[in-house]
């Protein structure tokens, strides 16, 4: 590497601080009132979406309603 390729650590560590990730703040099943994670199903009602309900016996999605 050439030394005008070189980038100074402190210019390097300066653009990699907008790198981290934000965290996930979870919503709310409208069905069940259970903290749940945006597209993604309910554990206790399989809720996703208005129209989309999931029902996974076997890993426990959907099984209690209400």
């Amino acid at each position: 590497m050439h030394p005008t390729h070189r980038i100074s650590p402190g210019r390097q560590r300066r653009r990699r601080s907008h790198h981290a990730l934000d965290a996930k703040f979870p919503g709310l099943c409208p069905v069940t009132g259970n903290l749940k994670q945006h597209h993604r199903a309910c554990k206790a009602s399989g809720f996703v979406r208005p129209g989309l309900t999931i029902r996974l016996p076997k890993l426990g999605i959907g099984t209690h309603e209400g």
